[in-house]
């Protein structure tokens, strides 16, 4: 064990689904062996981050205009009237809503 030239052991777990897509993805290679698989893989393979920062403030102003659509709805529905203010806050949100799906987009680019 001393002269291997690899002489760290690293012991990990995985559900059965796991085990499954592992053997999946290694079936597709010429090595049958599990270290030499996924040495290679943690060493060479590709992690891809997806910032989602713009998703998460899109779904928050979808999520507020919506209440605010609702509350007017309900005032509506109630024999109330809608008020000029509700109506250019809406137009405000939607503003920036489109800008912020126009920032997304070009950022997919």
């Amino acid at each position: 064990m001393a002269n291997r030239k690899r002489n760290i052991q690293m012991k990990f777990y995985v559900t059965e689904d796991e085990k499954r897509l592992i053997d999946e993805k290694m079936s597709q290679l010429p090595t049958h062996r599990y270290g030499a698989y996924l040495r290679k893989m943690a060493i060479d393979g590709y992690i891809i981050y997806t910032d989602t920062a713009d998703i998460k403030a899109f779904t928050k102003e979808l999520s507020a205009i919506g209440r605010n659509i609702n509350q007017i709805a309900k005032r509506v529905n109630a024999g109330g009237s809608t008020y000029q203010a509700d109506m250019e806050e809406i137009r405000e949100r939607l503003d920036q809503i489109w800008q912020l799906q126009r920032r997304i987009l070009l950022s997919q680019r």
